[in-house]
């Protein structure tokens, strides 16, 4: 939509389709259960050592009865659903629809389509038992702290957020102690506690193992209005 259709009216009536998203979306994720959220790019393939190491870390997962969510796309996110495909296990996935680049992948057991990308993004940002994200571009950056900004508002409980890549988050992670906490101080001490950096799918699954205590699930999603 451009800025003349927008002030024209036409967006007023979007509102009747954005409400059904949410509403249909949010009852689609109250059926899933022990679910982790799984975001990356899209434009990764599948001899990318991410790739490979996100279909095993999702393999795992599944094996360990944890639901796994994705974009429904393709690079990582198929490789999350394939993984947990091929281990028989429950393989979500949260599409958008675009005229390019994404369609939902063939690894995807349960899917829903969005047209809108913000309602998509409060679907694939609701409270998960963890989320873990590998390297991607702008939109994974955006989900990455749109979960931090959630924990740290204490809008989302607190959860185990694993970041795969110790090559591409480490920059980041060292953008945000030496600038947001040191020099200018936006962020607190332990805000910076939020998310753990692993460079392998079995540290990643051990951490999420061992954090979530999977024998004593954590209590249903309750994201605060």
């Amino acid at each position: 939509m451009n800025p003349t259709e927008f002030r024209s009216g036409k967006a007023t009536w979007r509102i009747f389709k954005i409400m059904s998203e949410f509403v249909e979306g949010y009852d689609f994720l109250s059926k899933i259960t022990a679910d982790i959220t799984i975001f990356g790019s899209a434009r990764l393939k599948p001899d990318s050592k991410y790739y490979l190491i996100a279909e095993e870390l999702a393999g795992l997962l599944a094996k360990a009865n944890f639901s796994i969510i994705t974009g429904g796309g393709p690079g990582i996110m198929e490789a999350a659903n394939k993984g947990a495909f091929e281990a028989d296990g429950e393989s979500i996935g949260l599409n958008i629809q675009l005229p390019f680049e994404q369609r939902i992948n063939k690894y995807v057991r349960h899917g829903m389509g969005f047209h809108f990308f913000f309602t998509r993004k409060v679907m694939l940002t609701s409270p998960s038992q963890a989320f873990v994200a590998f390297p991607g571009g702008y939109g994974t950056v955006d989900e990455v702290f749109e979960v931090l900004t959630l924990m740290q508002t204490h809008k989302m409980q607190p959860v185990p957020f694993v970041l795969v890549g110790k090559a591409y988050w480490g920059k980041l992670y060292e953008f945000i102690e030496e600038q947001m906490l040191h020099n200018l101080g936006t962020i607190k001490e332990t805000d910076i506690n939020f998310f753990h950096i692993v460079d392998s799918a079995q540290e990643a699954f051990e951490f999420i193992k061992q954090k979530t205590q999977h024998d004593k699930p954590l209590p249903p999603k309750n994201q605060e209005d």
